[in-house]
């Protein structure tokens, strides 16, 4: 019971403590905008991004995204196969509209609605390139 009490007394001091910091806040001059605030004379404007030249490219400055899916695709509990047999070694591609299309090493692409974006983003790893065709990026692939 006293434990109580004295933890009740304790809080309450804090905060009176606190209500007298707050109170001297108020008493402070008010600081004055009315005039103009001016720079320093000295003072030089630096631009707060960076230079075009070390920006990466945003999703909406490329067609796509494009990586190697080396394994078997399963997808919903089944291996994915493309019509001519191949079943691994998979270019997966990540539209700017969402969508997700696959090639598989004998050219064959075709657009697989069951994947989505947000698949390709937590399988992917970071952007190590970016290529300005896509038989560049293929190339670049291995394909």
């Amino acid at each position: 019971m006293f434990r109580r009490n004295r933890a009740d007394r304790d809080f309450r001091e804090a905060q009176r403590a606190g209500q007298a910091v707050l109170a001297t806040h108020t008493e402070w001059p008010q600081p004055d905008l009315t005039g103009p605030l001016a720079a320093p004379a000295d003072a030089t404007v630096v631009p707060d991004f960076l230079p075009p030249q070390f920006r990466a490219p945003c999703r909406q400055d490329v067609s796509g995204f494009m990586m190697r899916w080396h394994l078997p695709l399963v997808i919903n509990g089944e291996v994915h196969a493309c019509h001519c047999g191949a079943y691994r070694n998979w270019i997966v591609f990540n539209m700017r509209d969402d969508s997700v299309w696959l090639r598989c090493e004998a050219g064959h692409e075709a657009e697989e609605t069951r994947l989505d974006t947000a698949w390709y983003n937590r399988n992917s790893g970071p952007v190590d390139h970016f290529h300005p065709t896509l038989d560049e990026g293929l190339r670049h692939l291995g394909h």
